[in-house]
């Protein structure tokens, strides 16, 4: 497999590893958008989002919610932006889940997730809202 996070993961490439255990992984962005930008990917390759098991969506985002916590203290970082393109449509770069913790500092220029795509003036639609209940509830949840 040429996946680089599985390649990582197997120690076939060398990462800024931070945090490992049996099913995730975290390591600083080999092009890190500020310092301590951070990856935190499952070991399993797994290309999108809604492929995740539960159980491995709530460890993921669990070990992110601690990986968070150290940059914060080590960093003093006041804040984050936290995300997950998930498909090339979404600006997903690599295929295999990865969610990106980015410190935030006063001044550095970002933005917030907000600023993605360009404001319009959508209304909260009840008929999708429907839909999307149903589809839950078919699927036991």
């Amino acid at each position: 497999m040429n996946c680089p996070f599985c390649r990582i993961a197997q120690g076939e490439l060398f990462a800024h590893l931070i945090y490992a255990d049996d099913l995730v992984l975290a390591f600083l962005d080999a092009a890190p958008m500020a310092p301590g930008h951070t990856l935190v990917v499952p070991r399993a390759h797994v290309e999108r989002f809604t492929e995740l098991s539960e159980e491995q969506a709530g460890h993921l985002f669990a070990v992110a919610v601690r990986v968070g916590r150290a940059l914060k203290e080590v960093l003093e970082a006041p804040g984050f932006t936290v995300g997950l393109n998930d498909g090339v449509v979404a600006g997903q770069g690599v295929p295999h889940v990865h969610l990106h913790l980015i410190p935030r500092f006063p001044g550095d220029g970002g933005k917030s997730l907000h600023s993605l795509l360009p404001y319009k003036r959508w209304r909260p639609d009840p008929e999708l809202a429907s839909r999307l209940r149903a589809r839950l509830s078919a699927q036991g949840s």
